[in-house]
């Protein structure tokens, strides 16, 4: 009667711990990572704009400034840049990793085989002489393989699989980072190059202008008409401006070598640019949206909120390390003294060990590991947070400069247009007989002066606007953007809760 009964009362028991073992394994140790701290990204943007407009088309946005040059350029840069294929680099780094990550999932096997020749001592522990038909020299042959399984009870490999793929997500956002800045240096580059060709073509006219009243000048002093005073004057004011004409040309070459490094060739490859001129591009306002909206674009954000996710998911690594850790080992294969009786079954040999190992006592080296990933995913909070109030600022200096930047460009517009017509009035006064050469060519002059200045205003805007288009996430795609969108903390304020309680088990 009593065997019956504990008979019966075993099966619930293994039972028991079979369900145990199962719901042990269905959790991970640590903290499930909830997304990030929330970030107050305030009521919106502080210039006033044309937010409530949906935004402007940013994946490709230097197609918008109508420059078949510049599309060339900014693709070949996107296919060849020595950063960009870094960045695509460090991304299979991380992949690869993620990988081996997840392969501590599966079993580790290792096939071994081995001939070895040995001589065994007559005068050692084992008494070869007095044993019958064993030979003192021997050769041994050896086939067979090792297996190793750590189950994942506590979800440690799990976690470290999470951290794997979430660091390979950051990296693949630094690479879009590294996309938009490079797609923006190469717009920068070329826009400075273009705009130095017309200073340039600007500042030369108005050396012409003044040449021509230097030579003026000098005739009417050698008629007597002028002192040498006056030549002097003329001839310096002609100085001056000619060597402004060095720094312009050296900017204009500077432009066109530092394209071909971005493009990921010689320096030399873009010189031709030089003898091509381009249209002037049309400067107007842009509609950027919503800024929170714009800051799920970023990748520098995005980038910090998968590397939050990452420290995170490394407080569950730690944390495993409190609990038991259960392996399985198992080898076998055949041995024998005889090459040709190796695979027969009577050369078999097996062994299955199961361990179980537990860090019972270790100093405390455990708990201060757990301490020391719960300080790096706070410090990784920190820097999501300081991510989003840095995107923040550079967008709205973005397009505070760039608004600015078209008062300036109208002003300065305007100003030329009035040279313009002051130059023509000049000319018509000239012709009649009304004024002297001298003061038409200062005329003139000032009509160069007004050119020069709107060339220098308009180039200094249009860099500014590929900053906003930088600064507003400008050169993603928004179909790769859904689809690595991980729940980022942009909103209104709210309680900073990145994940929940810790579990231990």
């Amino acid at each position: 009667m009593t065997r019956s009964s504990n008979r019966r009362c075993r099966v619930p028991r293994v039972a028991a711990v079979a369900l145990g073992t199962l719901l042990l394994g269905a959790c991970a140790a640590g903290p499930d990572y909830r997304g990030p701290p929330k970030v107050d990204t305030g009521s919106g943007w502080t210039q006033p704009d044309t937010a409530a407009q949906a935004p402007a088309a940013l994946s490709t946005w230097w197609t918008s400034l109508g420059d078949p040059t510049l599309d060339r350029l900014v693709a070949a840069a996107l296919s060849d840049n020595l950063d960009v294929r870094q960045a695509q680099a460090r991304i299979a780094e991380e992949r690869a990793l993620r990988d081996r990550a997840a392969g501590g999932y599966a079993p580790s096997v290792d096939v071994s085989g081995s001939v070895t020749r040995r001589r065994q001592s007559k005068n050692g522990p084992l008494p070869i002489g007095s044993i019958p038909g064993l030979a003192r020299d021997q050769t041994i042959h050896d086939a067979g393989f090792d297996a190793g399984w750590e189950i994942d009870l506590f979800g440690a490999t799990r976690r470290a699989v999470q951290s794997a793929e979430a660091s390979m997500q950051a990296a693949q956002e630094d690479a879009e980072g590294v996309r938009i800045s490079i797609a923006a240096e190469v717009a920068r580059s070329y826009l400075s190059l273009r705009g130095a060709q017309r200073e340039l073509a600007a500042r030369e006219a108005s050396v012409q202008a003044l040449a021509q009243t230097a030579d003026l000048v000098g005739k009417r002093f050698d008629a007597g008409d002028a002192a040498q005073a006056d030549v002097d004057a003329a001839q310096a004011r002609l100085d001056a401006a000619s060597a402004g004409l060095p720094a312009i040309q050296a900017r204009l070459r500077a432009a066109a070598l530092g394209l071909g490094v971005l493009l990921g060739a010689p320096p030399e490859r873009e010189l031709a640019l030089l003898d091509t001129t381009a249209a002037e591009i049309t400067l107007a306002p842009i509609p950027v949206g919503q800024r929170a909206d714009i800051l799920r674009r970023r990748p520098d954000v995005r980038a910090a909120e998968r590397r939050l996710a990452a420290r995170s998911a490394d407080i569950g690594v730690a944390t495993a390390e409190l609990f038991p850790k259960l392996s399985i080992g198992a080898s076998g294969g055949f041995q024998s003294l005889d090459a040709s009786q190796l695979f027969e079954s009577a050369s078999q040999t097996f062994s299955i060990m199961p361990l179980i190992s537990w860090r019972v006592f270790d100093g405390g080296r455990v708990r201060a590991e757990i301490r020391a990933s719960e300080a790096r995913e706070q410090q990784a909070a920190f820097a999501y947070e300081k991510a989003v109030l840095a995107a923040l600022g550079d967008a709205e200096r973005a397009l505070s400069d760039y608004q600015l930047d078209l008062d300036a460009v109208r002003r300065q517009q305007a100003a030329r247009d009035a040279a313009r017509r002051s130059y023509v009035h000049a000319q018509t006064r000239y012709a009649a007989g009304d004024i002297a050469l001298t003061e038409l060519l200062a005329e003139e002059r000032v009509l160069r002066d007004a050119e020069d200045g709107y060339v220098r205003t308009h180039t200094a805007a249009a860099i500014d606007l590929v900053a906003l288009f930088k600064a507003l996430g400008g050169g993603w795609d928004s179909a790769t953007a859904a689809t690595n969108a991980h729940g980022q903390g942009v909103a209104g304020p709210q309680p900073p809760a990145r994940h929940e309680e810790p579990s231990r088990g």
